[in-house]
């Protein structure tokens, strides 16, 4: 039975802070973990988009980091709307009406204007009228749902509190090299009475950090933490970060603001009539942001669930094997299809079958058996183990024979044997039973 001998290496790759281990034998963790992200298709190759994974920042998704990246967001959306009444979904432009900020500018524009023979004045002038004229992109997704609040207040019969949740892209400069980066944001903005403000955002700080760490294996390494006073935003009174402890220290997953009704006025032009709600005291409602990395999200359940399992054979040397223990609901393959011996194309039209029947249920499928290296019934499994397969499932003469097949789990390493009929409903019980812990 594997176990979790080698549990220091976990340790060391989880923290930041009180480790015994030498930098040098984290950063070398650290390159082992890109590597595998890279090598089992989270991340696609190259040292540029490494470098922006590892930075919580969006970069080239393989296909299973998209989709992980995928299940995540629509966990997200499940808890901040499905799970609580009055927050409603909206959908705003990449492109912002604000004066300041990020802007689009084609370079061969640019270029033109640089090459005319002008004075420095001049050329300046140029470039600021290109600018002008050039479209902004947004940096947040809190500006769209503050402009939504009136349209949406028809939906509540004005009555306080409600939200409004959005995820998408947004660019936010780089503190570094001064240049914008993407990263996908989600964004729920809580309207609600003045005087509810501050327990809501601690409801909301309490919400958010417990569903971080329900899809954690190690949920200590999420945590929360009040913003320090000098570093609050200007409109916001008070600010709580969600935080992951990742090898080089801890980062913010989510950040949560306090702040106040100030940016909602300014966003209407001071027309407090049309912002009051019926709250009592006909007062312009505060608002509670909660802003979150989903990028950075993916790299922190992915660093979160790697395990380094060993074991020992008598005499012989000890074994390790890399395990993703994603939770079943984000792992983005439940389950993989291999064939064993046996009339090859009768068992791939089997293979073929069950892979329909899951595609159908919605159950991401890895089609192992059309894979034309061979390689060992080891190899194989330690290959989906590093990929976090939930289950695989061998199909062979038995198959064929009585309709029994072997289903293998990441997480026991155990092999069963089940019937064929059953496999459908095995996996979309397990993973519904995950879901609703």
């Amino acid at each position: 039975m594997w176990t979790l001998r080698v549990r220091r290496v976990r340790s060391c790759f989880s923290c930041s802070r009180g480790c015994s281990s030498a930098p040098a034998d984290r950063l070398e963790l650290l390159r082992s973990f890109l590597q595998l992200c890279v090598d089992r298709y989270y991340v696609s190759p190259g040292e540029t988009n490494s470098d922006l994974f590892q930075r919580g920042l969006s970069c080239s998704y393989g296909p299973l980091g998209t989709e992980l990246r995928r299940n995540l967001l629509e966990q997200w959306w499940h808890s901040v709307t499905r799970d609580r009444g009055q927050v409603f979904g909206i959908s705003t432009l990449n492109i912002s009406q604000e004066q300041a900020g990020l802007r689009v500018v084609e370079c061969e524009h640019v270029k033109q204007i640089l090459d005319q023979q002008k004075s420095k004045e001049e050329l300046i002038q140029e470039i600021q009228l290109l600018l002008q004229r050039s479209p902004a992109v947004r940096t947040n997704l809190l500006t769209g749902a503050l402009q939504q609040f009136v349209p949406s207040l028809e939906l509540v019969n004005r009555k306080l509190p409600f939200g409004l949740a959005e995820t998408g892209l947004c660019f936010q400069p780089s503190s570094a090299s001064g240049c914008s980066a993407e990263i996908t944001q989600t964004s729920l903005v809580w309207f609600c009475s003045p005087r509810t403000s501050s327990q809501w955002l601690d409801h909301w700080t309490r919400q958010r950090l417990k569903w971080w760490k329900k899809f954690a294996l190690s949920p200590s390494d999420f945590s929360s933490s009040e913003v320090p006073e000098q570093e609050l935003e200007d409109a916001a009174s008070r600010g709580v970060r969600i935080l992951y402890r990742f090898p080089w220290g801890s980062e913010t997953l989510e950040t949560l603001w306090n702040r106040g009704n100030a940016e909602l006025l300014r966003e209407h032009k001071g027309a407090r009539s049309k912002l009051q709600c019926r709250d009592g005291q006909k007062s312009v409602p505060h608002v509670v942001s909660i802003s979150g990395n989903m990028d950075r999200g993916v790299m922190a359940f992915l660093s979160n669930s790697l395990q380094q399992l060993s074991r020992e054979e008598g005499r012989q040397k000890l074994q390790q094997r890399k395990v993703l223990k994603l939770h079943p609901v984000l792992a983005p393959v439940k389950v993989a299809l291999n064939i064993g011996r046996g009339p090859t194309v009768e068992l791939r039209q089997v293979c073929g079958g069950l892979l329909q029947e899951f595609l159908e249920a919605k159950i991401f499928t890895w089609p192992g058996y059309l894979e034309t290296v061979q390689t060992s019934a080891e190899q194989q499994s330690a290959k989906y183990d590093e990929m976090g397969v939930l289950f695989s499932v061998l199909i062979s003469e038995n198959t064929l024979e009585n309709g029994l097949v072997q289903v293998r789990s990441r997480d026991t390493t155990i092999r069963e044997t089940m019937h064929i009929s059953e496999l459908r409903n095995f996996l979309s019980r397990y993973i519904s039973a995950a879901e609703n812990i």
